[in-house]
């Protein structure tokens, strides 16, 4: 594959690196020609293995025949750009993860029926915004056995560059799409749906009755307000996280860890 050195910006190609907004590179307009970036050497591995195709890699000189060689052996006749630390840390505002980028080819969007079709348990996170939250949620989801994860259009992309780092690239491994309309449509596909708040009429997430059913959704709502009160009279339980010491509520991602171990499907290596 060709390597080339850059010293500006003004090479073709390097843009989807330096200038590019995320929003940008997503491409709602036209989401078949969407990009997303993923950072470090376990990242774009877990992203190749999982089946995503690279367009174009940017990594520091040293790393040609280092930490990136087996990725760019892996990826085929794709432009390779490179050059020093110092200048690539200048030319994209920061300073890269173990030296190397990778543009990627955005996922055909997937639907709900498609996502679920296999899952016993699935997570709806709904209005989270903030980029690490959403790294960690992917990160505990795919630690923890949830089948797939279900976000509202208000909620932080996943393919966020900073939200991949985070995940680790778990981000790949657990099937994920967009969701909109009411929560009953997870009814209409045998889920029981769990929101997780913190109200006078909650019951403990180790709820018997909870444990019981089949196939369980459970609900995580935004850093700041939680759940809508809409959202949490639609669902078929309500629930919370038992603490102690007088500490009222965890961080959206912790919270989700927690639940995603007690929810998971017991009994089946999850």
């Amino acid at each position: 594959m060709p390597i080339s050195q850059i010293s500006s910006l003004s090479l073709p190609g390097v843009e989807v690196f330096t200038t590019l907004t995320e929003a940008q590179l997503r491409n709602r307009i036209e989401p078949s020609k969407g990009i997303f970036i993923a950072e470090s050497p376990k990242v774009i591995t877990v992203a190749l293995e999982a089946g995503y195709e690279p367009l174009a890699l940017l990594c520091e000189k040293k790393h040609i025949t280092g930490d990136a060689a087996t990725i760019i052996g892996r990826c085929g006749d794709i432009p390779v750009y490179t050059g020093d630390r110092e200048l690539l840390a200048t030319l994209t505002g920061y300073t890269l993860t173990r030296g190397v980028l990778c543009a990627m080819r955005r996922p055909q969007p997937r639907n709900i029926e498609e996502v679920c079709r296999d899952a016993r348990r699935i997570v709806v996170v709904d209005g989270v915004v903030d980029t690490t939250n959403i790294g960690a949620i992917f990160r505990s989801a795919a630690a923890l056995g949830i089948d797939a994860v279900l976000l509202t259009p208000t909620s932080c992309d996943p393919l966020n560059r900073r939200a991949v780092r985070v995940s680790m690239g778990s981000v790949f491994l657990v099937p994920w799409t967009w969701m909109e309309g009411p929560l009953n449509r997870l009814n209409d596909l045998g889920f029981r749906t769990a929101a997780m708040a913190l109200t006078d009429n909650s019951n403990s997430i180790d709820l018997p009755e909870l444990e019981k059913e089949t196939k369980r959704a459970i609900i995580m709502g935004t850093e700041g307000d939680g759940l809508a009160h809409e959202t949490i009279a639609g669902a078929d339980y309500v629930v919370r996280i038992p603490m102690a010491h007088g500490v009222d509520s965890l961080n959206v991602a912790a919270a989700a860890a927690v639940a995603f171990w007690e929810l998971r499907t017991r009994g089946s290596g999850k």
